[in-house]
């Protein structure tokens, strides 16, 4: 809220002219009585305008005095301390005395002579402008005057015993940090501006100027980063002890988070299919998983989550933060396959990440199907099954009849109570982002595994950049919960951006606190990166002449900007390695801009800039792209299946390559007799040893091994008439293009040039 100035005046007393120029003195950007400032400076100048209480009456009884103090006049000669000493004395007595007089705030003083020199009559004159003292300064100098008997003067003041602390937290702001300080606001302000800064109560203000404006009001700053302990409160109470969230007394017994592993089409859904007794398979393009997909069943009245991750090994990535957020692993192999290249990278990301592992034999019953040979190579890998001696539990399945199914998940419980599973239920919830997306109607929306704590619906998340008000929680299945227990996987709404898959979240206090935690976040990643950029430039100027020359080399290489744009986040980050790894001596490609939803203008807008191609995976175009890339010449290569869309931006990176041309020797003629055609033209009679003499074809004139001359064969002659071509057996007669020096004995060589499309 604000007030105007010219109601002001009426409160306080004071002409609209006077407050005018007493408010430009303090900085403030007013220009006429209609002119508004803000309720808390309107407040502060209510205070300090404020009428003070007339002197007693002589003769009053003392309780009087008590209730009221008066104000005696200020003797001729008396020293009156500058706003600057008072200012600074008052708070050092206030934080002196603060402790053990909290009421001093109304302590009677023993006399008050600037006060009764306030209040007494004095001859009427007229107030000269702009002469008001600063806010506050009319108290502060009666009750310094209340103390001169106790302080013999401004320059023997006591020092105060202990200097106070006080703790902020970044960001700084203004109206807030007054609060700490115990100052107004605009006091705060006034502050700011005698320093060169001119901010507004709503602003941030940097930490080294905060510090000096604590020591200035005789108190110590101290400063909590995000993450960081406080040493000490400053406060005279006992600090109460945290409970920890990780004491056994707190742990109750959690489901089981299990890993579906392996190589592509050994049957790892259909498992999952089985097992959830849906069809998740036939949803997928090409019939290939292409998401990570997270479930909760229950089996012999227990529950288990389960996360299906890609086969492909594109999806590598997402295999690998599969299996580090699980505490089993089950890795699927089929028995008339055996072990293969993605088997062997998922047994590795299961023992990395220090999973129980077991091992799904799937298709026992398909032809071929070898069990014996499979459990040999585990045996081979380390992972010796039971049956041969080891430790890890094979089961043979048929995950398409549904053989041994139960087996399998009485072993994931035997499992699961041999680890002792536990978490707390009771803290606050923290866990693991498993895939996001952004889904039509409902905005950006993750998958997530709670590690411990339950989450509620309205809770506060914060995961690395962005954050999260929890809107609506549902499971695989679109049932909606209003909360989430350990070990459950939902599927959460209310974010404010894309969390990156695979990343930790934490609950805030509230929306506020992840926001600022977000903002912090990104402030952080952007002095890093500004950081490392610094870092490479200044090892760019130490470059030798070879760098020199390659960095020329690598400008004139043609390079494929793509904007890449996928369906969820793990397929986008799969997607972009994926691109990077493909190799080429002629051609580089650059990602210059990934992201998740459908293909937007947006897209086109900046592909234009950019001069880019945009690949899009597993998702749409919306309305009104297909044309404004038209417009635009920007191509636009999309598909459902990810091995499929990297053919395409590979054939997109070779079309931008010079065509290749290839030479194929024809035919081969041998000069026999020279006959002279007038004007110096000379035509050779040949016999054709090999292949076919061709018209216009490139000619080669060979002498002894050596090239003679090279062009085309303008003449073909098959004795006086013209031919197009001459086969191997045959007589001709032969003129090259601007060639007269014809000997006999020369060998004429054909070649046809085929145009090829280029390789990377």
């Amino acid at each position: 809220m604000s007030v105007r100035l010219h109601q002001l005046s009426k409160e306080i007393k004071i002409e609209n002219k006077e407050l005018i120029e007493l408010l430009k003195s303090r900085g403030f950007e007013v220009k006429s009585a209609s002119s508004t400032i803000d309720n808390i400076s309107a407040e502060a100048l209510r205070e300090e305008f404020a009428p003070q209480a007339p002197a007693p009456e002589i003769g009053e009884p003392d309780e009087a005095l008590k209730e009221e103090p008066s104000s005696p006049k200020i003797p001729e000669g008396i020293f009156v301390k500058s706003a600057d000493d008072v200012e600074r004395e008052r708070m050092d007595k206030a934080i002196a005395d603060g402790a053990d007089e909290p009421n001093s705030a109304h302590k009677v003083p023993k006399s008050d002579p600037v006060a009764t020199s306030r209040t007494a009559p004095t001859p009427p004159t007229t107030p000269a402008p702009n002469k008001f003292p600063p806010i506050a300064k009319i108290d502060n100098i009666a009750s310094d005057a209340g103390e001169q008997e106790e302080e013999p003067s401004d320059t023997q003041a006591t020092e105060p015993e202990e200097t106070k602390k006080i703790h902020v937290k970044p960001p700084i702001v203004v109206r807030d940090f007054a609060g700490e300080l115990g100052l107004k606001p605009f006091k705060l302000i006034s502050e700011l501006m005698e320093i060169g800064i001119f901010a507004s109560m709503n602003q941030t203000i940097e930490e080294s100027v905060a510090t000096q404006l604590a020591n200035k009001h005789g108190f110590e700053l101290e400063i909590r980063h995000r993450g960081e302990q406080s040493e000490g409160s400053g406060s005279k109470k006992p600090k109460k002890e945290e409970p920890n969230d990780d004491d056994p007394k707190f742990l109750k017994p959690r489901a089981p988070v299990v890993c579906i592993l392996g190589h592509v089409d050994h049957g790892k859904t259909t498992l999952l299919d089985t097992i959830r007794k849906s069809n998740v398979s036939g949803a997928e393009a090409g019939g290939i998983t292409q998401h990570i997909g997270a479930y909760q069943i229950e089996h012999n009245k227990q529950k288990i989550s389960f996360i299906d991750t890609p086969g492909h090994a594109a999806f590598s990535n997402m295999r690998e933060r599969g299996a580090n957020v699980t505490d089993i692993s089950i890795l699927v192999i089929a028995a008339d396959d055996a072990f293969k290249p993605q088997s062997d990278e998922a047994l590795n990301f299961a023992k990395q990440a220090n999973n129980a592992i077991l091992v799904a034999i799937n298709k026992i019953d398909a032809k071929g199907a070898n069990v014996d040979r499979v459990k040999q190579q585990m045996q081979e890998k380390g992972i010796a099954p039971e049956d041969y001696g080891g430790e890890t539990i094979a089961v043979e399945v048929s995950a398409l009849k549904g053989t041994n199914i139960d087996s399998l998940l009485d072993m994931i419980l035997l499992q699961a109570e041999v680890l002792e599973l536990k978490a707390n239920p009771n803290c606050i919830a923290s866990g693991t982002i498993i895939e996001s997306q952004i889904e039509q109607g409902r905005g950006t929306t993750a998958t997530l595994i709670i590690d411990r704590g339950t989450l509620k619906q309205g809770d506060a998340l914060l995961c690395g950049e962005v954050y999260c008000k929890v809107k609506t929680m549902t499971d695989a299945d679109g049932n909606t919960h209003k909360s989430a227990a350990p070990a459950m996987p939902v599927k959460v709404t209310g974010w404010s951006g894309v969390p990156s898959s695979g990343s930790k979240f934490t609950t805030e206090k509230n929306e506020r606190a992840a926001k600022r935690g977000a903002e912090e976040n990104a402030q952080a990643r952007k002095i890093s990166e500004a950081s490392e950029s610094n870092d490479k430039n200044a090892s760019a100027e130490a470059t030798t002449i070879e760098d020199l020359f390659a960095a020329i080399d690598n400008q004139k290489k043609k390079c494929l900007r793509v904007i890449v744009k996928s369906d969820v986040h793990g397929s986008t980050e799969a997607l972009v390695q994926a691109l990077k790894e493909i190799k080429s001596d002629k051609i580089d490609l650059e990602v210059i801009s990934k992201g998740v939803g459908h293909i937007s203008k947006n897209d086109v807008t900046l592909a234009s800039a950019g001069d880019a191609t945009i690949v899009g995976f597993n998702v749409k175009l919306d309305n009104g792209v297909q044309s404004l890339a038209k417009h635009h010449d920007i191509k636009i290569v999309q598909h459902a299946i990810i091995y499929e869309l990297i053919d395409q931006v590979e054939d997109a990176m070779a079309d931008l390559l010079d065509a290749e041309y290839k030479e194929t020797k024809i035919g081969r003629a041998e000069i026999r007799q020279i006959f002279s055609m007038g004007k110096g033209r000379n035509i050779a009679g040949c016999m054709v040893t090999e292949g076919v003499i061709q018209r216009n074809c490139i000619a080669r004139l060979m002498r002894k091994s050596e090239l003679v001359y090279e062009s085309k064969i303008e003449t073909l002659k098959r004795f006086k008439d013209d031919a197009k071509e001459v086969r191997a057996g045959y007589e001709c007669g032969i003129s090259l293009e601007g060639c007269d020096d014809l000997q006999e004995g020369d060998t004429i060589e054909c070649y046809a040039v085929e145009e090829q499309r280029a390789s990377l």
